[in-house]
């Protein structure tokens, strides 16, 4: 993983307690049309956790699994709810899983690992630890698909993209965070990713969307029907590219639409 950043540790407070922002999840697209489906069902709001679950060693899952909005928190061994690097997650997704209507609380640890392709649906992070999810696995053609959900106060990174493969983030909410995606910039192994955000609002404070590493793997981040809340002096980069490294920080080489790295037009994107 990158060495995380603090930049917005204390946006991060004031904006736990200043924040009333309403959280929402929308009608799923198909994978095929994230860039191009137009029509969502009306949101709802941040939901209520039913029933909060300690837990103390990673809960792995494979197939489909239905949390029906229970809360888990870290204890012990995962009771750590900060940017240490290396810990470990309080879900670890086998290839192909599944897993829906969960609420990640506080201690957060590290979240949510994928070993392969997998889906999080309606899936809500109240306060993002190290990061909310990783994307991990080896085989160029997996997907990580993220369909509804939120995710707030993340002083770095929510979604942090490990493997090779393609990242969708659909019908999210995101408030108070560093980068909502960024694939790895200092990785051992580095590889060529993709990213398609669609139906997504950010609320700042934030840094980046997307960080990709357009040289030299030739990442690709393709955005749509983004709505950027609070913002009014446009602060937050829609799209930062990065040289990418497997040691030493990795410099950012430039920002914005360019058709060939980072996708998108004017008309995907709109301020409130």
């Amino acid at each position: 993983m990158t060495r995380p950043r603090s930049l917005l540790a204390a946006g991060v407070a004031l904006a736990a307690v200043l924040s009333t922002t309403a959280w929402a999840t929308a009608e799923p697209a198909t994978a095929e049309s994230a860039t191009t489906e137009s029509v969502v069902r009306p949101a709802a709001d941040w939901p209520a956790a039913k029933r909060t679950e300690k837990v103390a060693k990673t809960i792995p899952v494979s197939g489909n699994r239905n949390f029906d909005l229970t809360r888990l928190v870290g204890t012990g061994a995962l009771g750590g709810g900060d940017q240490t690097e290396g810990q470990d997650p309080i879900l670890e997704l086998a290839d192909g899983a599944t897993v829906s209507n969960v609420v990640i609380g506080t201690p957060a640890a590290d979240g949510i690992h994928c070993r392969g392709t997998c889906t999080l649906k309606n899936v809500w992070w109240e306060d993002v630890g190290e990061d909310a999810a990783t994307f991990k696995g080896t085989r160029g053609n997996q997907t990580m698909t993220i369909d509804g959900g939120g995710a707030r106060k993340a002083a770095d990174k929510v979604f942090q993209h490990n493997g090779p493969g393609t990242f969708v983030i659909r019908n999210f909410k995101v408030n108070t965070f560093g980068k909502l995606y960024r694939s790895c910039g200092v990785c051992r192994t580095q590889y060529q990713r993709h990213v398609v955000v669609d139906n997504v609002t950010v609320t700042a404070p934030g840094l980046d969307v997307v960080g990709i590493n357009a040289t030299p793997y030739g990442d690709t981040a393709r955005l749509t029907r983004i709505t950027v809340v609070k913002d009014p002096t446009r602060k937050i980069v829609l799209c930062q590219k990065f040289r990418g490294t497997t040691s030493g920080e990795p410099a950012k080489t430039g920002s914005g639409p360019d058709g060939r790295n980072c996708i998108y037009r004017s008309s995907d994107i709109t301020y409130k």
